[in-house]
Protein backbone atom coordinates (compact mmCIF):
# COMPACT_ATOMS: atom_id res chain seq x y z
CA UNK A 1 0.00 0.00 0.00
CA UNK A 2 0.91 3.89 -1.03
CA UNK A 3 -0.51 7.41 -0.24
CA UNK A 4 -3.58 7.19 -2.51
CA UNK A 5 -4.62 4.05 -0.69
CA UNK A 6 -4.70 5.61 2.71
CA UNK A 7 -6.94 8.60 1.91
CA UNK A 8 -9.76 6.19 1.22
CA UNK A 9 -9.94 5.26 4.86
CA UNK A 10 -10.30 8.68 6.40
CA UNK A 11 -13.10 10.67 4.74
CA UNK A 12 -16.34 10.62 6.75
CA UNK A 13 -19.83 10.58 5.38
CA UNK A 14 -21.41 13.89 4.60
CA UNK A 15 -23.03 15.47 7.71
CA UNK A 16 -26.24 16.22 5.84
CA UNK A 17 -26.91 12.57 5.10
CA UNK A 18 -27.35 9.70 7.56
CA UNK A 19 -24.02 7.88 7.72
CA UNK A 20 -23.45 4.37 9.03
CA UNK A 21 -19.89 3.64 10.16
CA UNK A 22 -18.36 0.59 8.47
CA UNK A 23 -16.38 -0.31 11.57
CA UNK A 24 -18.93 -1.47 14.18
CA UNK A 25 -16.66 -1.21 17.17
CA UNK A 26 -15.11 2.15 16.34
CA UNK A 27 -15.69 4.80 18.96
CA UNK A 28 -15.64 8.53 18.55
CA UNK A 29 -14.70 11.64 20.39
CA UNK A 30 -17.62 13.92 21.19
CA UNK A 31 -17.47 17.48 22.45
CA UNK A 32 -20.10 18.25 25.09
CA UNK A 33 -21.62 21.65 25.61
CA UNK A 34 -19.73 22.09 28.89
CA UNK A 35 -16.45 22.01 27.01
CA UNK A 36 -15.40 18.54 28.18
CA UNK A 37 -14.62 15.71 25.83
CA UNK A 38 -15.45 12.07 26.13
CA UNK A 39 -15.01 8.98 24.06
CA UNK A 40 -18.43 7.79 22.96
CA UNK A 41 -19.48 4.69 21.16
CA UNK A 42 -21.07 5.17 17.78
CA UNK A 43 -24.71 4.32 17.24
CA UNK A 44 -24.08 0.65 16.55
CA UNK A 45 -20.86 0.33 18.55
CA UNK A 46 -19.88 -2.62 20.66
CA UNK A 47 -16.60 -1.01 21.69
CA UNK A 48 -16.63 0.60 25.15
CA UNK A 49 -13.56 2.70 25.89
CA UNK A 50 -12.06 2.32 29.35
CA UNK A 51 -9.42 5.03 29.31
CA UNK A 52 -9.05 8.53 28.02
CA UNK A 53 -5.59 9.59 26.93
CA UNK A 54 -4.04 13.02 27.04
CA UNK A 55 -4.74 13.56 23.39
CA UNK A 56 -8.42 13.79 24.26
CA UNK A 57 -7.93 16.58 26.83
CA UNK A 58 -8.78 20.02 25.48
CA UNK A 59 -10.20 23.22 26.90
CA UNK A 60 -13.57 24.62 25.87
CA UNK A 61 -11.94 27.79 24.60
CA UNK A 62 -9.90 25.82 22.07
CA UNK A 63 -13.04 24.15 20.84
CA UNK A 64 -14.59 27.55 20.23
CA UNK A 65 -11.44 28.78 18.51
CA UNK A 66 -11.62 26.24 15.73
CA UNK A 67 -15.25 26.89 14.95
CA UNK A 68 -18.70 27.27 16.38
CA UNK A 69 -19.79 23.76 15.46
CA UNK A 70 -18.25 21.38 17.95
CA UNK A 71 -20.64 18.50 17.37
CA UNK A 72 -19.16 15.03 17.18
CA UNK A 73 -18.35 13.44 13.87
CA UNK A 74 -21.26 11.05 14.25
CA UNK A 75 -24.01 12.66 16.25
CA UNK A 76 -26.62 10.58 18.00
CA UNK A 77 -29.25 13.04 16.87
CA UNK A 78 -31.00 12.33 13.61
CA UNK A 79 -29.63 14.35 10.71
CA UNK A 80 -31.89 16.63 8.79
CA UNK A 81 -34.09 15.05 6.21
CA UNK A 82 -34.03 11.37 7.21
CA UNK A 83 -37.19 10.65 5.24
CA UNK A 84 -35.64 12.10 2.13
CA UNK A 85 -32.56 9.96 2.62
CA UNK A 86 -34.67 6.81 3.09
CA UNK A 87 -36.53 7.52 -0.15
CA UNK A 88 -33.40 7.95 -2.22
CA UNK A 89 -33.26 6.30 -5.65
CA UNK A 90 -31.98 2.77 -5.98
CA UNK A 91 -28.49 2.12 -7.29
CA UNK A 92 -29.69 0.27 -10.37
CA UNK A 93 -27.47 -2.72 -11.17
CA UNK A 94 -25.00 -1.31 -8.59
CA UNK A 95 -23.62 0.94 -11.31
CA UNK A 96 -22.48 3.68 -8.93
CA UNK A 97 -20.82 1.12 -6.69
CA UNK A 98 -19.02 -0.38 -9.68
CA UNK A 99 -17.89 3.05 -10.90
CA UNK A 100 -16.31 3.91 -7.56
CA UNK A 101 -14.81 0.45 -7.32
CA UNK A 102 -13.14 0.94 -10.72
CA UNK A 103 -11.91 4.38 -9.77
CA UNK A 104 -10.50 2.91 -6.56
CA UNK A 105 -8.48 0.46 -8.63
CA UNK A 106 -7.43 3.26 -10.97
CA UNK A 107 -6.16 5.42 -8.12
CA UNK A 108 -3.41 2.88 -7.32
CA UNK A 109 -2.90 1.19 -10.67
CA UNK A 110 -0.34 3.70 -12.03
CA UNK A 111 2.03 3.25 -9.08
CA UNK A 112 1.58 -0.52 -9.10
CA UNK A 113 2.28 -0.69 -12.83
CA UNK A 114 5.64 1.00 -12.38
CA UNK A 115 6.84 -1.04 -9.39
CA UNK A 116 5.66 -4.48 -10.58
CA UNK A 117 7.20 -4.21 -14.07
CA UNK A 118 10.53 -5.18 -12.50
CA UNK A 119 11.75 -7.47 -15.29
CA UNK A 120 11.08 -4.81 -17.92
CA UNK A 121 13.08 -2.17 -16.04
CA UNK A 122 15.92 -4.64 -15.43
CA UNK A 123 15.97 -5.32 -19.16
CA UNK A 124 16.01 -1.64 -20.04
CA UNK A 125 18.66 -0.56 -17.57
CA UNK A 126 20.90 -3.65 -17.54
CA UNK A 127 21.55 -4.49 -21.18
CA UNK A 128 20.46 -1.21 -22.75
CA UNK A 129 17.68 -2.93 -24.72
CA UNK A 130 20.25 -4.63 -26.91
CA UNK A 131 18.78 -7.83 -28.38
CA UNK A 132 22.22 -9.37 -28.63
CA UNK A 133 22.76 -9.33 -24.88
CA UNK A 134 22.34 -12.77 -23.34
CA UNK A 135 23.36 -11.85 -19.80
CA UNK A 136 21.98 -8.96 -17.81
CA UNK A 137 25.05 -7.38 -16.18
CA UNK A 138 24.39 -5.56 -12.95
CA UNK A 139 24.53 -1.79 -12.88
CA UNK A 140 23.67 0.93 -10.42
CA UNK A 141 20.49 1.68 -12.38
CA UNK A 142 19.22 -1.90 -12.29
CA UNK A 143 20.33 -2.75 -8.75
CA UNK A 144 18.82 0.33 -7.10
CA UNK A 145 16.00 1.23 -9.47
CA UNK A 146 13.25 0.37 -6.97
CA UNK A 147 14.74 2.77 -4.43
CA UNK A 148 15.01 5.58 -6.98
CA UNK A 149 11.47 5.07 -8.22
CA UNK A 150 10.14 5.06 -4.63
CA UNK A 151 11.80 8.43 -3.94
CA UNK A 152 10.56 9.88 -7.24
CA UNK A 153 7.04 8.82 -6.27
CA UNK A 154 7.00 9.83 -2.61
CA UNK A 155 8.45 13.34 -2.85
CA UNK A 156 5.80 14.77 -5.22
CA UNK A 157 3.16 12.97 -3.19
CA UNK A 158 4.13 15.00 -0.12
CA UNK A 159 4.08 18.25 -2.09
CA UNK A 160 0.69 17.47 -3.64
CA UNK A 161 -0.84 16.67 -0.26
CA UNK A 162 0.39 19.98 1.13
CA UNK A 163 -1.16 21.79 -1.84
CA UNK A 164 -4.33 19.76 -1.40
CA UNK A 165 -4.61 20.94 2.20
CA UNK A 166 -4.02 24.58 1.25
CA UNK A 167 -6.09 24.74 -1.95
CA UNK A 168 -8.82 22.16 -1.40
CA UNK A 169 -11.61 24.76 -1.70
CA UNK A 170 -10.24 26.64 -4.71
CA UNK A 171 -10.74 24.04 -7.47
CA UNK A 172 -13.78 21.90 -8.20
CA UNK A 173 -13.52 18.13 -7.92
CA UNK A 174 -14.39 17.78 -11.61
CA UNK A 175 -11.40 19.87 -12.65
CA UNK A 176 -9.04 18.02 -10.33
CA UNK A 177 -10.21 14.55 -11.34
CA UNK A 178 -10.24 15.07 -15.10
CA UNK A 179 -6.94 16.97 -15.10
CA UNK A 180 -5.16 14.30 -13.05
CA UNK A 181 -6.52 11.47 -15.19
CA UNK A 182 -5.41 13.23 -18.38
CA UNK A 183 -1.90 13.69 -16.97
CA UNK A 184 -1.74 9.99 -16.06
CA UNK A 185 -3.01 9.00 -19.50
CA UNK A 186 -0.46 11.13 -21.37
CA UNK A 187 2.44 9.81 -19.28
CA UNK A 188 1.41 6.20 -19.82
CA UNK A 189 0.91 6.65 -23.55
CA UNK A 190 4.47 7.96 -23.81
CA UNK A 191 5.76 5.12 -21.61
CA UNK A 192 3.96 2.58 -23.80
CA UNK A 193 5.41 4.09 -26.98
CA UNK A 194 8.96 3.70 -25.63
CA UNK A 195 8.66 0.00 -24.78
CA UNK A 196 10.00 -1.18 -28.16
CA UNK A 197 12.53 1.64 -28.55
CA UNK A 198 16.22 0.71 -28.24
CA UNK A 199 17.64 2.98 -25.54
CA UNK A 200 21.10 1.33 -25.39
CA UNK A 201 22.77 4.61 -26.34
CA UNK A 202 20.85 6.86 -23.94
CA UNK A 203 20.16 4.87 -20.80
CA UNK A 204 20.74 7.81 -18.45
CA UNK A 205 18.35 10.03 -20.39
CA UNK A 206 15.75 7.27 -20.38
CA UNK A 207 16.31 6.79 -16.66
CA UNK A 208 15.75 10.50 -15.99
CA UNK A 209 12.64 10.54 -18.14
CA UNK A 210 11.28 7.50 -16.31
CA UNK A 211 11.76 9.13 -12.91
CA UNK A 212 10.07 12.31 -14.20
CA UNK A 213 7.16 10.17 -15.42
CA UNK A 214 6.90 8.50 -12.01
CA UNK A 215 6.85 11.90 -10.31
CA UNK A 216 4.09 13.20 -12.58
CA UNK A 217 1.99 10.06 -12.22
CA UNK A 218 2.44 10.01 -8.44
CA UNK A 219 1.37 13.64 -8.03
CA UNK A 220 -1.59 13.22 -10.36
CA UNK A 221 -2.66 10.02 -8.62
CA UNK A 222 -2.69 11.78 -5.25
CA UNK A 223 -4.87 14.56 -6.63
CA UNK A 224 -7.17 12.01 -8.28
CA UNK A 225 -7.59 9.79 -5.22
CA UNK A 226 -8.10 12.73 -2.86
CA UNK A 227 -10.79 14.21 -5.10
CA UNK A 228 -12.57 10.87 -5.57
CA UNK A 229 -12.75 10.30 -1.84
CA UNK A 230 -13.96 13.82 -1.36
CA UNK A 231 -17.03 13.22 -3.52
CA UNK A 232 -17.54 9.72 -2.08
CA UNK A 233 -18.21 11.39 1.27
CA UNK A 234 -21.48 12.66 -0.20
CA UNK A 235 -22.76 9.10 -0.60
CA UNK A 236 -23.69 6.32 1.83
CA UNK A 237 -20.78 4.44 3.31
CA UNK A 238 -21.11 1.52 0.90
CA UNK A 239 -19.69 3.79 -1.79
CA UNK A 240 -16.62 4.60 0.31
CA UNK A 241 -16.26 0.89 0.92
CA UNK A 242 -16.26 0.38 -2.86
CA UNK A 243 -13.22 2.66 -3.17
CA UNK A 244 -11.43 0.91 -0.31
CA UNK A 245 -12.07 -2.47 -1.90
CA UNK A 246 -10.99 -1.20 -5.29
CA UNK A 247 -7.73 0.17 -3.94
CA UNK A 248 -7.04 -3.05 -2.08
CA UNK A 249 -7.51 -4.98 -5.32
CA UNK A 250 -5.39 -2.62 -7.42
CA UNK A 251 -2.04 -3.95 -6.27
CA UNK A 252 -3.20 -7.55 -6.39
CA UNK A 253 -4.52 -7.26 -9.94
CA UNK A 254 -1.37 -5.57 -11.20
CA UNK A 255 0.78 -8.29 -9.65
CA UNK A 256 -1.43 -10.98 -11.21
CA UNK A 257 -1.24 -9.23 -14.58
CA UNK A 258 2.54 -9.17 -14.36
CA UNK A 259 2.67 -12.91 -13.66
CA UNK A 260 0.27 -13.69 -16.50
CA UNK A 261 2.35 -11.58 -18.87
CA UNK A 262 5.50 -13.44 -17.89
CA UNK A 263 3.80 -16.78 -18.50
CA UNK A 264 2.25 -15.79 -21.82
CA UNK A 265 5.24 -14.14 -23.45
CA UNK A 266 8.90 -15.06 -23.70
CA UNK A 267 9.82 -11.52 -24.76
CA UNK A 268 9.88 -9.13 -21.81
CA UNK A 269 9.07 -6.16 -24.06
CA UNK A 270 5.94 -7.89 -25.39
CA UNK A 271 4.90 -8.55 -21.81
CA UNK A 272 5.48 -4.93 -20.80
CA UNK A 273 3.66 -3.65 -23.88
CA UNK A 274 0.50 -5.54 -22.95
CA UNK A 275 0.93 -4.42 -19.35
CA UNK A 276 1.19 -0.70 -20.13
CA UNK A 277 -1.57 -0.81 -22.74
CA UNK A 278 -3.83 -2.27 -20.06
CA UNK A 279 -3.02 0.72 -17.85
CA UNK A 280 -3.80 3.09 -20.75
CA UNK A 281 -7.18 1.47 -21.35
CA UNK A 282 -8.04 1.43 -17.65
CA UNK A 283 -7.26 5.13 -17.31
CA UNK A 284 -9.59 5.83 -20.22
CA UNK A 285 -12.25 3.70 -18.52
CA UNK A 286 -11.90 5.83 -15.36
CA UNK A 287 -12.43 9.01 -17.38
CA UNK A 288 -15.55 7.60 -19.03
CA UNK A 289 -16.90 6.28 -15.74
CA UNK A 290 -16.46 9.62 -14.00
CA UNK A 291 -18.22 11.47 -16.83
CA UNK A 292 -21.07 8.95 -16.56
CA UNK A 293 -21.43 9.37 -12.81
CA UNK A 294 -23.50 12.62 -12.71
CA UNK A 295 -25.95 11.18 -15.24
CA UNK A 296 -27.10 8.39 -12.94
CA UNK A 297 -30.15 9.23 -10.74
CA UNK A 298 -28.63 7.63 -7.65
CA UNK A 299 -25.43 9.65 -7.74
CA UNK A 300 -27.19 12.84 -8.87
CA UNK A 301 -29.54 12.62 -5.88
CA UNK A 302 -26.79 12.51 -3.27
CA UNK A 303 -24.61 15.09 -4.98
CA UNK A 304 -27.54 17.53 -5.08
CA UNK A 305 -28.63 16.70 -1.51
CA UNK A 306 -25.14 17.55 -0.26
CA UNK A 307 -25.61 21.14 -1.39
CA UNK A 308 -28.65 21.59 0.91
CA UNK A 309 -27.65 22.92 4.36
CA UNK A 310 -29.00 21.00 7.33
CA UNK A 311 -29.17 24.00 9.66
CA UNK A 312 -28.95 27.76 9.58
CA UNK A 313 -25.70 27.84 11.56
CA UNK A 314 -24.06 25.29 9.30
CA UNK A 315 -25.31 27.27 6.32
CA UNK A 316 -23.69 30.46 7.59
CA UNK A 317 -20.50 28.56 8.35
CA UNK A 318 -20.42 26.97 4.92
CA UNK A 319 -21.01 30.29 3.18
CA UNK A 320 -18.29 31.92 5.27
CA UNK A 321 -15.75 29.17 4.55
CA UNK A 322 -16.51 29.02 0.85
CA UNK A 323 -16.31 32.76 0.47
CA UNK A 324 -13.11 33.20 2.40
CA UNK A 325 -11.41 30.00 1.22
CA UNK A 326 -9.57 29.93 4.53
CA UNK A 327 -7.09 27.20 5.39
CA UNK A 328 -8.31 24.81 8.13
CA UNK A 329 -6.56 25.32 11.49
CA UNK A 330 -3.61 22.96 11.78
CA UNK A 331 -2.68 23.25 15.47
CA UNK A 332 -5.85 21.72 17.01
CA UNK A 333 -5.69 18.88 14.49
CA UNK A 334 -2.08 18.06 15.28
CA UNK A 335 -2.74 18.25 19.02
CA UNK A 336 -5.31 15.48 18.68
CA UNK A 337 -3.67 13.33 16.00
CA UNK A 338 0.10 13.56 16.42
CA UNK A 339 0.39 10.17 18.16
CA UNK A 340 -1.76 8.44 15.55
CA UNK A 341 0.03 10.31 12.78
CA UNK A 342 3.40 9.20 14.12
CA UNK A 343 2.17 5.60 14.04
CA UNK A 344 1.10 5.97 10.42
CA UNK A 345 4.45 7.56 9.56
CA UNK A 346 6.49 4.75 11.07
CA UNK A 347 4.36 1.92 9.66
CA UNK A 348 4.87 3.09 6.10
CA UNK A 349 8.46 4.18 6.77
CA UNK A 350 9.36 0.56 7.57
CA UNK A 351 7.22 -0.89 4.77
CA UNK A 352 8.60 1.25 1.94
CA UNK A 353 12.16 0.78 3.21
CA UNK A 354 11.74 -2.97 2.63
CA UNK A 355 9.16 -3.18 -0.18
CA UNK A 356 9.95 -3.24 -3.03
CA UNK A 357 13.63 -2.21 -2.89
CA UNK A 358 14.83 -5.10 -0.70
CA UNK A 359 12.05 -7.67 -1.01
CA UNK A 360 12.15 -7.76 -4.81
CA UNK A 361 15.91 -8.38 -4.72
CA UNK A 362 15.60 -11.61 -2.71
CA UNK A 363 16.34 -14.53 -5.01
CA UNK A 364 15.43 -18.18 -4.70
CA UNK A 365 18.09 -20.38 -3.17
CA UNK A 366 17.53 -22.78 -6.09
CA UNK A 367 17.96 -20.22 -8.85
CA UNK A 368 20.82 -22.16 -10.42
CA UNK A 369 18.51 -25.13 -10.95
CA UNK A 370 16.94 -23.37 -13.92
CA UNK A 371 13.36 -24.16 -12.88
CA UNK A 372 10.68 -21.61 -13.86
CA UNK A 373 9.70 -21.17 -10.20
CA UNK A 374 13.21 -20.20 -9.14
CA UNK A 375 14.17 -18.10 -12.16
CA UNK A 376 10.95 -16.47 -13.38
CA UNK A 377 8.12 -16.59 -10.86
CA UNK A 378 9.79 -16.49 -7.44
CA UNK A 379 10.09 -12.68 -7.20
CA UNK A 380 6.70 -11.78 -8.77
CA UNK A 381 4.89 -14.28 -6.57
CA UNK A 382 6.67 -13.88 -3.25
CA UNK A 383 7.46 -10.16 -3.36
CA UNK A 384 4.60 -8.50 -5.23
CA UNK A 385 1.57 -10.81 -5.29
CA UNK A 386 2.00 -12.20 -1.79
CA UNK A 387 2.62 -8.77 -0.27
CA UNK A 388 -0.46 -7.23 -1.91
CA UNK A 389 -2.69 -10.14 -0.86
CA UNK A 390 -1.39 -9.97 2.71
CA UNK A 391 -1.86 -6.20 2.81
CA UNK A 392 -5.42 -6.61 1.52
CA UNK A 393 -6.18 -9.18 4.24
CA UNK A 394 -4.72 -6.96 6.96
CA UNK A 395 -6.87 -4.01 5.94
CA UNK A 396 -10.02 -6.06 5.64
CA UNK A 397 -9.62 -7.40 9.19
CA UNK A 398 -10.07 -3.85 10.51
CA UNK A 399 -13.69 -3.96 9.35
CA UNK A 400 -14.43 -6.41 12.18
CA UNK A 401 -11.62 -5.91 14.68
CA UNK A 402 -10.19 -2.63 15.96
CA UNK A 403 -7.67 -3.59 18.63
CA UNK A 404 -5.81 -1.77 20.10
CA UNK A 405 -7.92 1.37 20.39
CA UNK A 406 -6.83 4.93 19.58
CA UNK A 407 -5.82 5.69 23.18
CA UNK A 408 -4.00 2.43 23.82
CA UNK A 409 -0.24 2.49 24.35
CA UNK A 410 -0.08 -0.93 22.73
CA UNK A 411 -0.62 0.58 19.27
CA UNK A 412 2.68 2.52 19.18
CA UNK A 413 4.50 -0.49 20.67
CA UNK A 414 3.21 -2.80 17.94
CA UNK A 415 4.14 -0.24 15.29
CA UNK A 416 7.70 0.11 16.60
CA UNK A 417 8.07 -3.69 16.84
CA UNK A 418 7.94 -3.86 13.03
CA UNK A 419 11.51 -2.56 13.02
CA UNK A 420 12.62 -6.17 13.57
CA UNK A 421 11.51 -6.97 10.02
CA UNK A 422 14.39 -4.94 8.54
CA UNK A 423 17.28 -7.24 9.57
CA UNK A 424 15.15 -10.29 8.77
CA UNK A 425 14.92 -9.25 5.13
CA UNK A 426 18.56 -8.11 4.99
CA UNK A 427 19.81 -11.58 5.88
CA UNK A 428 17.63 -13.40 3.37
CA UNK A 429 19.14 -14.27 -0.02
CA UNK A 430 19.20 -10.70 -1.33
CA UNK A 431 21.36 -10.35 -4.45
CA UNK A 432 23.77 -8.83 -5.26
CA UNK A 433 25.55 -8.66 -1.91
CA UNK A 434 28.61 -6.44 -1.61
CA UNK A 435 29.02 -5.92 2.16
CA UNK A 436 26.93 -8.44 4.13
CA UNK A 437 28.03 -11.75 2.67
CA UNK A 438 26.33 -14.04 5.17
CA UNK A 439 22.84 -15.35 4.39
CA UNK A 440 21.28 -16.56 7.64
CA UNK A 441 17.83 -17.43 6.23
CA UNK A 442 18.96 -19.78 3.48
CA UNK A 443 15.59 -21.24 2.51
CA UNK A 444 12.84 -20.01 0.19
CA UNK A 445 10.25 -20.36 2.94
CA UNK A 446 11.78 -17.56 5.05
CA UNK A 447 11.10 -14.66 2.65
CA UNK A 448 7.58 -16.02 2.12
CA UNK A 449 6.86 -15.86 5.87
CA UNK A 450 8.54 -12.47 6.27
CA UNK A 451 6.66 -10.88 3.36
CA UNK A 452 3.37 -12.14 4.82
CA UNK A 453 4.21 -10.54 8.16
CA UNK A 454 5.21 -7.31 6.43
CA UNK A 455 2.00 -7.14 4.38
CA UNK A 456 -0.46 -8.11 7.10
CA UNK A 457 1.09 -5.77 9.68
CA UNK A 458 1.22 -2.94 7.15
CA UNK A 459 -2.45 -3.40 6.27
CA UNK A 460 -3.69 -3.73 9.84
CA UNK A 461 -1.47 -1.33 11.78
CA UNK A 462 -1.49 1.20 8.95
CA UNK A 463 -5.27 1.21 8.65
CA UNK A 464 -6.13 1.50 12.35
CA UNK A 465 -4.59 4.95 13.00
CA UNK A 466 -5.89 6.18 9.64
CA UNK A 467 -9.40 5.24 10.75
CA UNK A 468 -9.00 6.71 14.21
CA UNK A 469 -7.47 10.04 13.14
CA UNK A 470 -10.56 11.83 11.74
CA UNK A 471 -12.69 10.44 14.59
CA UNK A 472 -10.81 12.23 17.39
CA UNK A 473 -11.47 15.75 16.06
CA UNK A 474 -14.69 17.79 15.77
CA UNK A 475 -16.93 17.21 12.79
CA UNK A 476 -15.82 20.31 10.89
CA UNK A 477 -12.16 19.24 11.11
CA UNK A 478 -12.67 15.63 10.03
CA UNK A 479 -11.81 16.16 6.36
CA UNK A 480 -8.66 18.25 6.95
CA UNK A 481 -7.68 15.75 9.65
CA UNK A 482 -7.87 13.05 7.00
CA UNK A 483 -5.55 15.09 4.80
CA UNK A 484 -3.13 15.54 7.72
CA UNK A 485 -3.12 11.79 8.37
CA UNK A 486 -2.48 11.20 4.68
CA UNK A 487 0.41 13.63 4.92
CA UNK A 488 1.94 11.56 7.73
CA UNK A 489 1.55 8.47 5.55
CA UNK A 490 3.16 10.06 2.51
CA UNK A 491 5.93 11.58 4.59
CA UNK A 492 6.68 8.11 5.90
CA UNK A 493 6.86 6.84 2.32
CA UNK A 494 9.21 9.66 1.30
CA UNK A 495 11.61 9.26 4.24
CA UNK A 496 11.47 5.47 4.00
CA UNK A 497 12.28 5.66 0.28
CA UNK A 498 15.43 7.64 1.05
CA UNK A 499 16.46 5.14 3.71
CA UNK A 500 15.79 2.25 1.32
CA UNK A 501 18.58 3.49 -0.92
CA UNK A 502 21.03 3.45 1.99
CA UNK A 503 19.73 0.06 3.10
CA UNK A 504 20.25 -1.53 -0.31
CA UNK A 505 23.75 -0.05 -0.59
CA UNK A 506 24.62 -1.47 2.85
CA UNK A 507 23.84 -5.09 1.96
Amino acid sequence: MNSAEAIALVYPGHPHIPWIPPFPSLHLVSLRMDGQQSLQASLNSSYIPTTISSMCDEEHSEGEAVGGDTSPLLSQQQPAGPLAARHSPEDSYNLVYIIFFLMGIGSLLPWNVFITAKQYWLYKFSNGSSPAAQEEPHSDLSDYFESYIAIASAVPSVLCLILNYLLVNRFSSQVRILFSLLVILVVFVVTTALVKVDISGCRMQFFGGTLASVALVSGASNIFSGSVFGISGLFPMRISQAIISGQAMGGTLSALASIVDLAASSDVTDSALVYFITADVFTLVCIVMYLLLPRLPYSRYYMEAAAVPCSESNSRSSRSESSSGSVPPLKPILKKTWVLGSCVFYVFFISIMIFPAVSSGIQSMNKDSGSPWATTYFVPLTSFLLYNVADFCGRQVTAWLQVPGPTSRMLPLLVVSRTALVPLFMFCNYQPRYHLHNVFFAHDLFPVVFICLLGISNGYLGTLPMIYGPKVVPRELAEPAGVVMSFFLTLGLAVGSAFSVALVHSI
